[in-house]
């Protein structure tokens, strides 16, 4: 029987300091995605989604998103727009050997670097690929340079080895635009295990989002919807409306718990245990005014996955009247 090779491990990269400065930490974000690809329809993106979702979760307020072609003038100017105006960026895609993938030429340029050929991505590169059946087949200089390209990256960019079994660098320019392949598997792996080497929000910043479902129409929750968001917003609540088509309406409130003032205008509050003698608006207290008006309940995220699959969901019970549930 043939000796499977043992798996390949190289040492990440020590965390370096902050790169927003001592005391910062990310509050902003974008991504570039980069792909004739996707625009023309051949694949599906699914890297915006995933770094939506890994903002949310760590308390980045994701700004924008944009899909923008191989092109070297599109690239250098969203790549200079976003990093003069948001704490973290990311680029997805056209990083690979062939003539399309010229995002690290783009990028080089974008902020006045030259490529240079780096040593240590290349030696992991060969080292995780010896072992495949290719590997065996003599390389045409013109093939050794295209995979090369692989390991030519602007000339001063920080060099970040995030994972043992990643040969692949997330290459950071300016402290904040980082760039990553455009694989998903591979870009989720990346973007997870980079999270050490970021200067994220504490977890105290980081918000809640809670689901009203209800079976009402959505142009009669309407007028209390406006109402409530007018409430809520100097408190830094956002409320949202996402009707399912024939089956009713998910009000989403995405927002913290935050100590206020004794008036609250008349959202619902409770007294701030922390010490300090003020009130705090909770988001849950919140929702269950919000399930009240709305004739709906919260429901879990397992409940709103099943929904958007077409699973129903159990009937929707009025609520009694909050004071006497209190």
């Amino acid at each position: 029987m043939e000796e499977r090779p043992q798996p390949v491990r190289f040492p990440a990269s020590p965390i370096p300091k902050n790169p927003l400065g001592d005391g910062r930490y990310i509050r902003t974000a974008a991504a570039l995605i980069i792909g004739d690809e996707i625009l023309n329809g051949k694949t599906l993106d699914r890297n915006s989604h995933y770094f939506a979702k890994y903002c949310f979760e760590n308390g980045i307020d994701l700004k924008r998103i944009e899909v923008i072609a191989d092109d070297e003038n599109e690239i250098i100017e969203a790549s200079r727009r976003m990093v003069r105006n948001y704490d973290f960026v990311i680029t997805s895609g056209g990083i690979g050997p062939t003539h399309d993938d010229i995002t690290y030429a783009s990028l080089a340029k974008s902020f006045s670097q030259p490529l240079a050929h780096h040593s240590d991505t290349l030696e992991r590169m060969y080292a995780m690929s010896r072992h495949r059946k290719w590997a065996t087949l003599e390389q045409t200089p013109e093939q050794r340079e295209a995979m090369q390209r692989m390991g030519l990256f602007p000339a001063d960019a920080e060099v970040l080895f995030v994972g043992e079994d990643i040969w692949v660098p997330v290459v950071r320019l300016e402290g904040k635009l980082c760039i990553f392949p455009g694989i998903p598997g591979l870009f989720q792996r990346m973007l997870n295990a980079l999270t050490p080497y970021l200067p994220l929000p504490p977890k105290s910043q980081r918000p809640l989002r809670i689901q009203v479902f209800t079976s009402r129409p959505e142009s009669m929750i309407a007028p209390y919807l406006t109402s409530l968001q007018a409430r809520l917003k100097p408190h830094g609540i956002q409320v949202g409306s996402y009707p399912v088509l024939g089956e009713g309406v998910f009000v989403s409130l995405i927002g913290r718990d935050l100590a206020g003032s004794a008036n609250v205008n008349g959202v619902t509050r409770d007294r701030d245990n922390s010490g300090t003698g003020g009130n705090r608006l909770w988001l849950a207290e919140v929702a269950r005014e919000v399930e009240e008006a709305i004739g709906g309940r919260v429901v879990s995220d397992e409940e709103v996955a099943r929904k958007k699959s077409g699973e129903p969901l159990p009937e929707v019970k009025p609520q009694t009247n909050m004071k006497e549930k209190l």
